[in-house]
């Protein structure tokens, strides 16, 4: 079994300049993977994740300069046999984020596509695939709380549940 944290839209240093404790308890607990999908604003802030575990990521509409550029704008990884997408959900035609999410990767077979963009928590079956958003943690918006994501991967089962906090 793989365990995930699943974050998106930390806009830090501005929204905050560290991590939030229930992010770092989670990351002080074993991590297999972090799923970063988009809007760092930051490379320390990828600098500090990769401390924990292994980090994929993508760029966000925020992000600029020399680092993002080194930032693909999707990611396709295979987890204990489940093919993972991930985008930020700012790209693409659609009416509405996941839409976009869902057209930028309908063609990849994924069974889990995860994005962010909005900074609102969602978490739908469409087709074959299952999106993911995981809202911010540091950037709630209109959003009552903060949140983040974590995945439970097992022989190609998927566990997904939010997490929130004040």
């Amino acid at each position: 079994m793989k365990k995930i944290l699943i974050i998106s839209d930390t806009h830090m240093p501005k929204k905050g300049t560290a991590f939030p404790e229930p992010i770092l308890d989670i990351l002080r607990k074993h991590i297999d993977y972090i799923f970063h999908a988009g809007d760092w604003t930051a490379k320390s802030v990828y600098e500090e994740l990769k401390t924990f575990a292994p980090v994929y990521s993508v760029k966000g509409n925020v992000d600029q300069g020399s680092w993002s550029s080194t930032l693909p704008d999707k990611v396709l990884v295979d987890i204990e046999n489940v093919k993972v997408a991930m985008v930020h959900g700012h790209l693409g035609k659609g009416r509405s984020t996941p839409e976009r999410a869902y057209r930028e990767c309908q063609r990849d077979g994924a069974d889990l596509i995860i994005f962010g963009h909005s900074h609102i928590p969602f978490h739908e079956e469409k087709g074959d695939s299952i999106l993911f958003n995981p809202g911010s943690p540091t950037d709630k918006r209109r959003q009552k709380q903060f949140s983040f994501g974590i995945a439970e991967i097992d022989q190609s089962t998927i566990i997904l549940t939010h997490h929130y906090f004040s």
